[in-house]
C-alpha cells in the first residue's frame, strides 16, 4: 500500500539544505541543490547512478564540505562541523559499502557504536562501579532492544565478517540505530539483497519510523519499495534537483521518467 501522504505543511523542518554546490576538480557533483526534511517523515532521495545522492548524504553528515550553500539541523548550522560532532547532535547513517568491524560479533559491533553515548570517564570506567556500571547496563539494554527489533538474536555472537551480505546490512542498520538518531540517513540499505531480504528491510525501516518516530532520509534504487514507504520524494539528475513531491506525483513526472528511461513520457 502506498504511503505517499504528505505531512501537514506546519510540520517542523528537521533539516534544511540550501543551495548546495559540491565540486571535485572540474566535476560538479551537486549544483544548487536545496531540500527540506520534515520532522517525523520518510523522505526518499532518488536518481540514476551518478546523480549526486550519496554526495548529498556525505555533505549532511560532514564527510564532504560543500563549496557553496548551508545545511541546518534543528535550526543549527552544521555545514562545516566534523562528522563526529554531527553524529553527537543526533544524525547517524548507513553506508553503501558496509563499514563494520568484521572480526567482531554482531553484539560487539552494536556495543562499539554506543561508545559515543558513554558519559563516564576513563577513571570511572576502569574502576567500573556505581554510576559507570549502571550506565553500562543501560547501554546493553538499548542494544538488546535493537537486537529484538531487527531479529538479530540468531547472529548476536557470530563474527560479522562470516555473515551473509543481507544479514550484515541489518547489522549496519542496527549500528546506526545504536546512536539513537533523531535523523537517520540510509544510503541504499537494500542494495544487493534478494526480494525477501528487501521486504524484511523495508519492514524494519517502517518499524523504526512508526515505533520510534525517527525522521529518515532514504536513498534507494528499488522504485517499488520507495513508492511504498516514502512520504515525499526528491529526484536528482546530474547533480541537480529535477523534481519533488509525493510518490504519485513523482511517478508521473516527465523529467523523472526521462532521467530513468532516457526519454520523456509518451502521451
Amino acid at each position: 500500500m502506498e504511503r505517499g501522504k504528505l505531512l501537514d505543511n506546519s510540520n517542523k523542518i528537521k533539516l534544511h539544505a540550501d543551495d548546495i554546490d559540491l565540486t571535485f576538480g572540474g566535476v560538479r557533483a551537486l549544483m544548487g541543490v536545496s531540500l527540506e526534511i520534515r520532522e517525523g517523515e520518510i523522505l526518499a532521495l532518488i536518481g540514476p547512478n551518478g546523480a549526486g545522492k550519496t554526495c548529498m548524504i556525505n555533505c549532511i553528515d560532514g564527510f564532504y564540505r560543500p563549496q557553496k550553500g548551508r545545511i541546518y539541523f534543528e535550526d543549527k548550522e552544521i555545514t562545516h562541523l566534523a562528522p563526529h560532532k554531527i553524529a553527537e547532535m543526533g544524525i547517524s547513517r548507513t553506508f553503501q559499502n558496509l563499514a563494520l568491524y568484521t572480526g567482531m560479533s554482531t553484539l560487539e559491533n552494536l556495543m562499539a557504536a554506543r561508545h559515543a553515548k558513554l558519559k563516564y570517564g576513563t577513571l570511572k570506567g576502569a574502576i567500573y562501579f556505581g554510576w559507570a556500571h549502571n550506565e553500562e547496563i543501560e547501554h546493553r539494554k538499548r542494544v538488546e532492544d535493537i537486537i529484538d527489533l531487527l531479529d538479530l538474536e540468531p547472529m548476536r555472537k557470530k563474527p560479522v565478517g562470516a555473515l551473509p551480505y543481507g544479514q550484515r546490512k541489518k547489522v549496519e542498520l542496527g549500528r546506526a540505530l545504536a546512536l539513537e538518531p533523531r535523523l537517520l540517513l540510509l544510503d541504499e540499505p537494500m542494495a544487493g539483497m534478494n526480494v525477501e531480504e528487501k521486504e524484511d528491510m523495508a519492514r524494519y525501516i517502517l518499524d523504526v519510523h512508526d515505533m520510534q518516530g525517527t525522521t529518515i532520509l532514504l536513498v534507494e534504487h528499488d522504485m517499488g519499495l520507495v513508492m511504498d514507504i516514502a512520504e515525499r520524494i526528491v529526484a536528482l539528475d546530474f547533480g541537480q534537483k529535477i523534481a519533488e513531491g509525493s510518490p504519485a506525483e513523482i511517478k508521473e513526472d516527465e523529467k523523472v521518467l526521462a532521467a530513468y528511461l532516457g526519454k520523456p513520457k509518451e502521451g
